[in-house]
């Protein structure tokens, strides 16, 4: 009676894992034109943990030759926003907070 109890415990923390990691998935209509097929996107704003941030920023930093300030900012921008755009360049619209938050100047604060 008890290693049933049990079970049906774990299955239902299982469960309720599930449930709570696709709550975050945003559908993103794909942009190639030809299709109208929707895709998964795993990165809508405050889709990410703050623990997340750097491995996210690496990703997003990795082909740019400014790479050091490029980290900063994103780990910042990740940090408020909770969410890093896919991509290494562009695709902004996925997190809004990412793509309004500006410099003084009124340039971009995130890349």
């Amino acid at each position: 009676m008890a290693m049933a109890k049990l079970v049906l415990v774990l299955a239902m923390a299982l469960l309720a894992m599930a449930m709570a990691d696709s709550s975050h998935k945003v559908l993103a209509k794909a942009t190639d034109g030809s299709s109208e097929q929707y895709m998964q996107a795993l990165n809508g704003q405050g889709s990410l943990r703050t623990f997340q941030c750097p491995s996210q920023c690496s990703r997003r930093c990795s082909q740019t030759q400014y790479h050091k300030p490029c980290m900063f900012f994103c780990q910042k921008c990740c940090v408020k926003c909770l969410c890093v755009p896919s991509g290494y360049y562009g695709n902004k619209g996925e997190c809004p907070c990412y793509n309004n938050w500006k410099t003084k100047r009124g340039g971009p604060k995130c890349p």
